[in-house]
């Protein structure tokens, strides 16, 4: 009875398998924080049944068992081929959980210690600079877009151009702006390479296709510099691999998690529900249609 009441510390939803160490795999939540949970199979080794091939996404309820994590026995994964620059953002997360909490073997999770106030020093008075205005970003905003526009239209498609302004002008929108620090060339390379990030770019069966080095390439940026920049903007707007809000709209049809909402704790594929519950989904604006009507129209 004491293992069942403890189930109500359960964690569900979609992690990345990411290392597969001794005692337990480990799985990095797609939350932030991240948070990185030592895994132990129930019988067959979990990289029998997820694979070698790590980092994979998967679905999964987590479970505190006898001071370890196991899992409900079901394991929904996407069997998808990472690109170097979306492993180096998991790489960073899984740094960053470790930093945080360690990786956590327990359920509930423990709260992280404070830190050890340091002896209060007395600060030296800065000089206060005076806020931007929106007006004082907008002739590098027109900048920025005026390259990612060109890029897309010339290299990409219109779906990239929209959804790389759109970026820029949130950039833009945030006080102080961060477009005011550095080069135009370098943010619209950051934007675009975000962008392609959450719609898989350099993943060779998507359309279009493109390596995010050659991004630095074209707009005369270092590939290091690149990356840098691309990972700000997702820390500066918390942007994530899926991100159904940069997803290209024509990607959105075929998109893993388009159709996968949480219900009660539990992920549920929209489609198979029924068409009561789709169409309050689609009220409010969580998947891009009722199923049962475009299949209807496709007849």
């Amino acid at each position: 009875l004491g293992i069942v009441l403890s189930w109500r510390h359960l964690v569900s939803g979609r992690f990345y398998a990411i290392r597969q160490l001794k005692n337990y795999m480990v799985f990095l939540s797609s939350t932030n924080p991240p948070v990185a949970y030592g895994v132990v199979a129930l019988t067959d080794p979990l990289k029998d049944l997820i694979g070698p091939n790590l980092p994979q996404i998967v679905n999964a309820v987590l479970l505190p068992f006898k001071d370890r994590i196991i899992y409900d026995g079901l394991l929904g994964g996407y069997y998808i081929s990472f690109g170097s620059d979306i492993k180096l953002m998991l790489n960073e997360n899984y740094r960053l959980a470790k930093e945080g909490q360690g990786i956590v073997t327990s359920l509930p999770v423990k709260a992280a210690p404070m830190p050890v106030a340091a002896r209060s020093q007395p600060k030296k008075r800065k000089a206060t600079k005076k806020p931007s205005s929106s007006q004082d970003v907008v002739p590098t905003l027109q900048t920025i877009v005026g390259m990612t526009d060109e890029f897309c239209r010339q290299r990409l498609n219109d779906e990239y151009a929209v959804l790389c302004r759109k970026l820029a002008e949130k950039l833009s929108r945030k006080r102080p702006s961060p477009l005011l620090r550095g080069q135009p060339k370098t943010w619209a390379c950051g934007i675009i390479r975000t962008i392609g990030m959450v719609n898989f770019l350099d993943d060779r069966t998507s359309q279009p296709h493109m390596k995010l080095t050659a991004i630095d390439k074209v707009l005369g940026v270092g590939e290091s510099t690149g990356q840098q920049k691309s990972m700000e903007i997702r820390k500066t707007l918390k942007i994530r691999q899926f991100d159904m809000e940069w997803t290209l709209p024509s990607h959105k049809e075929d998109h893993p998690l388009c159709w996968m909402l949480n219900v009660n704790g539990l992920l549920m594929d929209v489609r198979d529900a029924p068409r009561e519950v789709q169409e309050i989904a689609f009220e409010k604006g969580l998947i891009p249609h009722i199923p049962a009507d475009r299949d209807r129209a496709s007849m």
